[in-house]
């Protein structure tokens, strides 16, 4: 049940299909099959040579097949055919299991590659999850109608009810409620909403019924504008991919126009036998045959995703590490990356009473409520609560009760305070300002016609987010804030974690703007948790997601923290230029070995044991190089 359970996470399929399913429709899972026949056939040859044919058949095949298309459709030479060729060729001369190990690598990595581009699917999946297949509409007559996603139009009228969300962009036209808008936003608080208030599509109303004209179709709205930013973002292509498509053609051509160029030149020119030239040509070939260079990155790059994994720092790909060695521009959302993603009770000034007094009365109000800002209140206090009655939420300004004894209790904003015909004093006006200016969201409490405190709530900063700022800027990081959240309250945590660059109050398309020109300065990672951040992530050389996020920037992430612990960042960022290291020197030595000895067999120097022996040899070494990094601690300190 395991191995299942492991398959359908690797492949994404909920369920296990049957054979014509799973090689017609899931490329992925197709892929993991064949490697692991490929490797079967490749282990089991060692044992029993005729084994070697399943090796052959289940990795040679589907490249074959895949530079059969590429040269006759594309008229592009590319490595798969080169792989098949010096498989093949170092069986003519009797090294079946030279090409075997060869084909087991390349059908690995090309399942690799499309599990990451399966990846990318489901993030403009997880996308379009959010949009509603439709809504109620009322006509003119009072009649409430159906009406698909296609079919709404500019005028139209729409009847959402509580936990719907919003199917288009519009007006509130009747009707009071709170919209959960982190999905755009990533502000944790929700937006209250009242008549003549616009509001997004793919946002969540609260507990409010509202009447939304509808101001743009569906393909024009926020959320189809997301969807098509997280596609565009994504079609980018790296440096080291666009590098590795022209390099392919070249090096293929060359290294299999040497084969017949070796045969002839050491027969014609040199006088050798016939079959004896085949041997060089051959011995050549299996000695050029790219295979420790195949496994230099992946020996390498697979050895620090587990250790990343392992310590709660998880890859999505070995771009991401290649990239996150790069990076010198490090830019992090606010809420819910910076912060926890929750409200908590800042401050708590009593004018009138004690704290305790003040706290009880206030979480005693609130107990019932589900709002962000009453949690938070009714957490912070631990002791006994008084008995109120007659308790009303007066939505958008606070909420009323009465007292045992029939004094009123009311907690709120300042609009609140007005409708109860009161004035606050020019000192109480100054603590309120200030603690806004510090990013706190406060609330007034009075019994009758007194105020009794302020309390300030306010989304609390992660414990390791100051240090791993630190550690970032002391590795020569340049590190930047960008938000959507209020300038006040950004620049106040900014102030605390020891940020300087901080940019605010910025809608997705405004950070996507910004990311990309940071592109242009150097390499980028950007750390958020909401679907607002997803086009920046995928925009961004490696997108960071807090594994506490919405689904889509989890999809959209080159490196999800498991742990939601941003000390584990710096951790993976010291691990992939460890890996950087490592992946430069595999590469240096396996290409010094290709030269090296393929000039020495070139010159008849090298029979082909010793080809294969130094050939393998050099493959063991930088596999065995990958696998140190096995043993790297990611952590922040």
């Amino acid at each position: 049940m395991i191995i299942i359970s492991k398959f359908r996470k690797w492949t994404g399929s909920p369920h296990l299909p049957g054979w014509p399913a799973l090689f017609q429709h899931n490329e992925v899972a197709r892929g993991f099959l064949l490697t692991g026949l490929t490797l079967v056939g490749t282990v089991g040859g060692f044992i029993l040579p005729g084994v070697w044919l399943l090796a052959y058949l289940a990795g040679g095949v589907p490249s074959a097949l895949k530079a059969a298309r590429s040269l006759f459709q594309a008229r592009k030479l590319d490595v798969d055919l080169l792989m098949v060729v010096a498989a093949l060729g170092a069986a003519s001369v009797g090294r079946a299991g030279d090409g075997a190990i060869l084909l087991f690598l390349f059908s690995l990595s090309n399942t690799l590659q499309s599990w990451a581009l399966q990846r990318t699917r489901q993030a403009i999946e997880a996308l379009m999850r959010l949009h509603p297949e439709g809504a109620t509409v009322l006509l003119p007559d009072g009649q409430e109608v159906w009406r698909p996603l296609e079919a709404l139009r500019p005028g139209d009228v729409l009847l959402v009810r509580p936990g719907e969300r919003f199917a288009a962009d519009g007006t509130v036209l009747e009707g009071f409620t709170e919209v959960d808008e982190s999905a755009l936003t990533g502000e944790s608080l929700p937006v209250d909403k009242a008549p003549g208030d616009a509001v997004k599509s793919g946002t969540l109303n609260g507990h409010g019924v509202v009447r939304v004209r509808v101001e743009r179709p569906a393909g024009e709205s926020t959320l189809a504008q997301l969807i098509r930013l997280v596609e565009s973002a994504r079609a980018s292509k790296s440096r080291t991919e666009r590098f590795a498509e022209r390099f392919e053609g070249p090096y293929t051509l060359a290294v299999l126009l040497s084969a017949p160029v070796i045969f002839l030149v050491t027969q014609l020119g040199l006088g050798l036998e016939s079959a004896e030239a085949w041997y060089r040509a051959m011995t050549f070939l299996v000695v050029a045959s790219p295979c420790a260079v195949v496994i230099a990155t992946p020996a390498a790059v697979l050895s620090a995703m587990a250790a990343g994994a392992r310590a709660g720092a998880l890859f999505k790909s070995g771009a991401a590490l290649e990239a996150l060695a790069r990076a010198r521009i490090f830019v992090f959302d606010k809420t819910g990356t910076l912060t926890e993603g929750r409200m908590r009770l800042a401050s708590l000034q009593v004018l009138k009473g004690s704290e305790e007094e003040a706290l009880a009365l206030a979480a005693g109000l609130e107990r019932y409520s589900e709002h962000p800002i009453a949690r938070a209140i009714v957490e912070a206090c631990s002791g006994p609560l008084p008995e109120m009655r007659e308790v009303r939420a007066l939505r958008g300004r606070g909420v009323v009760g009465l007292l045992s004894d029939g004094r009123q209790v009311w907690m709120g904003n300042r609009r609140l305070v007005q409708e109860l015909g009161l004035e606050l004093s020019p000192g109480v006006q100054q603590k309120m300002e200030a603690l806004e200016q510090e990013g706190q969201t406060t609330a007034v409490l009075g019994v009758e016609g007194r105020v009794v405190a302020l309390l300030g709530v306010a989304d609390a900063p992660r414990p390791e987010a100051a240090q791993s700022i630190a550690q970032l800027k002391a590795g020569g990081a340049r590190v930047i804030m960008l938000t959507g959240d209020r300038l006040a309250a950004a620049r106040h945590l900014a102030a605390r974690l020891g940020i300087e660059e901080v940019e605010a109050e910025l809608l997705p398309e405004q950070k996507l703007a910004r990311i990309r020109q940071l592109v242009e300065e150097g390499t980028v990672v950007m750390v958020g948790d909401g679907l607002n951040d997803a086009p920046a992530l995928n925009a961004a050389h490696v997108g960071v997601s807090m594994a506490s996020g919405a689904d889509v920037s989890l999809e959209s992430a080159d490196l999800v923290l498991v742990r939601n612990d941003l000390s584990r960042l710096v951790g993976a960022w010291r691990l992939a230029r460890a890996t950087a290291r490592t992946v430069y020197f595999n590469l240096a030595f396996a290409l010094s070995i290709i030269g090296v000895v393929g000039a020495f067999a070139l010159a008849g120097w090298v029979p082909l044991p010793l080809g294969v022996v130094a050939h393998e040899g050099g493959t063991l070494f930088v596999v065995l190089m990958g696998l140190r990094l096995l043993a790297h601690r990611v952590q922040g300190q």
